[in-house]
């Protein structure tokens, strides 16, 4: 009895996550299934649902039940200078290379309410290579993305984000680059000033330029072998030659199919750079 019932809850997710897609284009149906069942059931018991089943009908038919699951199944866990020990790898390992180019690009995948965004713009003012760089941040979620555009985050994360950034080798004051407004801080425009947010679906959108850095950080996690396979020859075929790649702390290229394609600049850090192809007339030479 417990089987079938867990085979039937299975079957009304599959109903479920096709009908998103038919109706609004979201595909979430690559991705992992104990992340998925987790949120659905999460929304169920809030919406006081019967079943998953029922969930459906509500999908099709009411816009603003759909825009509430859609948070929910979206990835939005983030904080500024998250794992501050990525923040000393890029400072220590990356920055000295990305120093060598004249302009850079830099794709923030994935980037959420845009905490570590704006995390990576101030690394870089404080690095001085802010005034060369355009960084691109995307997601899929216009309520998110629009979030993360304002800059504005409550004021109780700050004593958390302050700790991070000291731990990250933050060369200022933390508070050099918000102001404060009532219960909220709100971040400088000047640390915004290079930075385009846009809609970008890794599922079912295409390369996104010629980027000498993604950064990708606790995303791919929430997807199953094949679409990781899929978001990281994005990635790949994004990336210029010698650019760099970095997941999150629990994600790994060494089990993808794309593996052999990168280096190891940071194995803790799940930091990559793409290898450089030589051209066939300078190996015969």
């Amino acid at each position: 009895m417990e089987v079938n019932c867990m085979e039937t809850t299975n079957l009304e997710i599959r109903l479920l996550l096709e009908a998103i897609y038919m109706k609004y284009g979201y595909d979430f149906r690559n991705y992992g299934q104990a992340h998925l069942k987790r949120r659905i059931l999460h929304r169920k018991n809030l919406e006081d649902f019967e079943t998953i089943a029922d969930m459906v009908k509500e999908v099709i038919y009411n816009q603003e039940f759909f825009d509430r699951l859609l948070l929910d199944l979206s990835i939005n866990v983030t904080e500024m200078f998250r794992d501050p020990s990525f923040y000393q790898a890029i400072r220590e390992k990356v920055i000295p290379q990305l120093r060598t180019y004249p302009f850079l690009k830099i794709w923030h995948a994935g980037c959420a309410s845009g905490e570590e965004v704006y995390s990576m713009a101030i690394l870089l003012e404080e690095e001085g290579l802010y005034d060369k760089v355009q960084l691109y941040a995307t997601d899929f979620n216009q309520m998110i993305l629009k979030k993360a555009r304002q800059g504005i985050y409550p004021m109780d994360r700050i004593k958390q984000y302050t700790s991070n950034y000291q731990k990250s080798g933050g060369k200022n004051s933390f508070a050099d680059y918000y102001s404060a407004k009532y219960d909220s801080v709100i971040i400088n425009p000047s640390i915004k000033r290079n930075i385009v947010f846009a809609d970008h679906n890794l599922v079912l959108d295409g390369v996104f330029g010629e980027m000498n850095m993604v950064i990708c950080r606790n995303v791919l996690i929430y997807f199953n072998t094949d679409l990781q396979n899929h978001v990281i020859r994005l990635f790949l075929d994004s990336l210029t030659h010698g650019g760099f790649l970095a997941l999150g702390s629990r994600e790994s290229l060494r089990f993808t199919d794309y593996y052999e394609k990168f280096t190891e600049v940071s194995a803790s850090e799940k930091i990559y750079k793409k290898q450089t192809i030589v051209p066939k007339s300078r190996i015969s030479a």
